[in-house]
């Protein structure tokens, strides 16, 4: 990772395998997409499947297979709990929970998906983990799990956010993390906590759509100083929604990058 060879992450959502509402043409377009972008990390945040069912799995795990990315973390989402999918889901992807590390950016996946049910919950059994693995305060530190932490606009009445998010924002900001992966809605969006990015997914290859949105992947770009999140729409062009740079140690680690510093760090 340097300032000109940033650390690439793609992030793709909610592919839905198997549902009416699966494009194929869609689904394969995005493989293309992301065989020519050649990012660092894959991440795919949850409902590879619509319910569960084993031919739905055959058919994420044969496009999935199609990425040309050596490192790939994988969680499940709440349709891929349904049906007993958990037992699919772990012949063909193996954990759960899962980890990957690569030049001072470190991605936790946590499955946080219940069976048949369409909230979710992470529980205090990974805290500890969590915590653990965001030790190492010069790392970049991204949380993926299909989730979403906070309520996004334009989804309706609020209802499945994870439900311990409060405890869980707590172990995240005590831990000094960076950047949450999140989908579940369909709903692209970013928000910023304080030092904390939460970045959500719209789906990748559904026409299970709200309002006026659109297919569209995540790539997110991690530099030493700075961080860049951009969607990405199938066929179509790429729109930056987040660009924000590290400051002073001693003040707010991230602001908007088109911000002026002083000398101190401080806008």
């Amino acid at each position: 990772m340097t300032e000109s060879e940033p650390i690439v992450i793609a992030q793709i959502s909610d592919l839905h395998c198997g549902s009416i509402y699966y494009r194929p043409q869609l689904a394969e377009r995005v493989v293309e997409e992301l065989n020519e972008l050649a990012p660092d990390i894959v991440t795919v945040t949850g409902d590879l499947t619509d319910m569960g069912f084993h031919d739905e799995y055959v058919t994420a795990k044969e496009l999935l297979d199609g990425i040309e990315c050596p490192r790939m973390l994988v969680i499940p989402g709440n349709h891929d709990a349904r049906n007993v999918g958990e037992v699919h889901y772990e012949r063909y992807f193996g954990a759960r929970d899962s980890e990957i590390v690569l030049d001072g950016v470190r991605l936790l996946g946590i499955d946080s998906s219940e069976p048949d049910l369409d909230g979710g919950h992470v529980g205090r059994a990974r805290y500890r983990r969590m915590e653990e693995s965001f030790a190492d305060p010069d790392e970049f530190k991204i949380l993926c799990i299909h989730h979403h932490l906070v309520p996004v606009p334009g989804t309706g009445r609020e209802r499945n956010i994870v439900q311990d998010a409060g405890d869980l924002l707590s172990v995240l900001v005590g831990s000094g993390c960076d950047l949450v992966l999140c989908g579940h809605k369909h709903v692209p969006n970013v928000w910023r906590l304080e030092d904390l990015f939460v970045v959500n997914a719209g789906t990748a290859c559904s026409a299970r759509l709200r309002g006026d949105g659109k297919p569209c992947y995540n790539i997110i770009e991690v530099f030493p100083r700075r961080v860049r999140v951009s969607y990405a729409y199938p066929f179509g062009e790429r729109q930056v929604v987040a660009d924000f740079r590290k400051a002073h140690e001693h003040a707010c680690r991230w602001r908007p990058a088109d911000e002026e510093f002083n000398e101190e760090g401080v806008a």
